[in-house]
């Protein structure tokens, strides 16, 4: 059995993780700055819309490194 790929998919999640953490500092923390709501209303659909973009962060981050990794690895080495 060749460890290749999953220890591909474990250093794709690694790194998924680690670009996570940092994209949503960065963006959420910028979005949460310019934040330009005057309403309750306006300022709840806001948060929502950070909601989104950071479900939208992980699946492209978290769920598709490890993929990704896999897939190198298994190609690469094995």
């Amino acid at each position: 059995m060749s460890w290749a790929g999953p220890l591909g998919a474990l250093i794709g999640f690694g790194l998924g993780l680690l670009e996570y953490r940092l994209m949503s500092a960065v963006v959420i923390g910028a979005l949460r700055r310019t934040d330009r709501s005057e309403t309750e209303a306006e300022r709840a659909d806001y948060e929502r819309r950070i909601r989104i973009l950071r479900a939208v962060l992980v699946v492209m981050t978290i769920g598709v490194m490890p993929v990704l990794g896999f897939v190198i690895g298994r190609t690469v080495f094995g």
